[in-house]
């Protein structure tokens, strides 16, 4: 058999490493560097047409001047709280399953009941707080002024529907946050040819709604009842790595998104009366302006009522880079849903919950402690036990 050459080591031309040698090589030889060409011959360098120069200085001052924006006062602190992300669309368009996929990517966890909003961490420096928007028009108002970003959910198979033309118009009255399009239902068309239209129709139609150019992802179908780990990767980089332009109404106006509610009326009020005027205690994310203790506040819905006291909480669900671990192997919380049943500790008023995670939670050293206290107190339903005395 005849022997096949081998093939032939070739040198790299282009690169850094190129480059460094050829600047080695012309500083051996003393001829100077290559940015010294222009000064050698400069008539290679001259302007060739004095038309070409004209549109290509033009062309180039008008894409700076498209980036000129009014200056705004940006009052959001060092530590930002969570960006609100709305996940908007009609009836069975796949809200749901987009939100339990997101938060699946960032933080590996599986949420089987989603209620209100799941606040997680995406990043060093960033968090977000995903929550759905139903069809109401009250909650499409609501949730309109509060929005950072909006995830809008579009039938491909049906197209555009009422619910996302009515809250493009709400979303117009109070600033228009950052919109990106989702298409879902891909893989209900049978032909690539008609799949390739409507995406194009599609497209071109978000745009005139939005603005020319908007961000439209394509979710092509799923695998086990879940979207594809790749495109929902692809998304969530996206939501990580976007710029927000601070809005005139949120920056000048206080609210909180609030997480987590309780009853603080007495039982004994309740039982005598049960229509009694309730004390709540409303926990959250403060954003927009200061708020001040003592002032006035509007709840959607219900009416105006005045704020009894503002007290600072520690964080539930703080960065990567702010939390204080006790010991080396505490994991970082990457979620917080109090009202899906997720976000470790939950002190109340009346007694005190750990939950433990299931039974291959416990370590050896101190299972036979909770051994004893499970069988004292009793078993509790999903696997939390009340602490009965405490010792602060």
């Amino acid at each position: 058999m005849e022997a096949k050459d081998q093939k032939k080591h070739r040198k790299k031309n282009s690169g850094p490493k190129p480059d460094k040698k050829k600047k080695r090589h012309l500083q051996d030889l003393q001829l100077g560097d290559e940015e010294d060409t222009q000064k050698r011959n400069p008539k290679a360098f001259a302007v060739q047409s004095a038309v070409r120069m004209a549109r290509s200085f033009h062309r180039t001052q008008d894409l700076k001047t498209k980036k000129h924006h009014v200056p705004v006062v940006d009052r959001t602190p060092l530590e930002p709280p969570p960006i609100v992300v709305v996940v908007m669309g009609p009836p069975k368009v796949g809200k749901s399953t987009l939100i339990r996929c997101l938060i699946r990517n960032f933080t590996r966890q599986k949420l089987t009941e989603i209620r209100g909003p799941v606040t997680i961490v995406s990043g060093k420096k960033r968090r977000l707080t995903i929550i759905e928007c139903g069809c109401d028009i009250n909650m499409m108002i609501d949730l309109a002024k509060v929005a950072d970003l909006v995830l809008m959910l579009i039938d491909a198979s049906f197209g555009f529907e009422m619910e996302t033309f009515e809250f493009l118009n709400i979303c117009q009255v109070h600033g228009f946050p950052k919109i990106m399009g989702v298409l879902t239902h891909l893989d209900s068309f049978k032909y690539s040819k008609q799949l390739k239209k409507t995406k194009k129709r599609l497209k071109h139609r978000f745009w005139t709604e939005v603005y020319p150019g908007a961000k439209l992802f394509y979710l092509s179908g799923m695998v086990h009842g879940e979207y594809q780990n790749q495109e929902i990767h692809n998304l969530g980089r996206f939501i990580t790595v976007m710029k927000f332009r601070p809005l005139t109404w949120q920056t000048s106006h206080p609210y909180i998104l609030a997480d987590r509610m309780e009853d603080l009326t007495k039982p004994e009020d309740i039982r005598m009366n049960i229509k009694c005027d309730r004390k709540l205690s409303l926990y959250g994310y403060l954003r927009g302006a200061h708020l001040k203790n003592k002032s006035h506040i509007h709840v959607p819905g219900v009416g105006d009522f005045a704020v009894s006291d503002i007290s600072f909480l520690p964080d539930p669900c703080a960065l990567p880079e702010q939390q204080k671990k006790r010991c080396l192997n505490e994991k970082e919380k990457l979620v917080y849903a109090p009202l899906s049943g997720v976000g470790g500790v939950l002190y109340d008023k009346d007694a005190v919950y750990v939950d433990l995670g299931g039974s291959h939670g416990f370590q050896e050293s101190v299972r036979g402690k909770s051994q004893e206290v499970g069988r004292k107190v009793g078993s509790h339903r999903g696997n939390k036990i009340p602490f009965i005395y405490l010792n602060f």
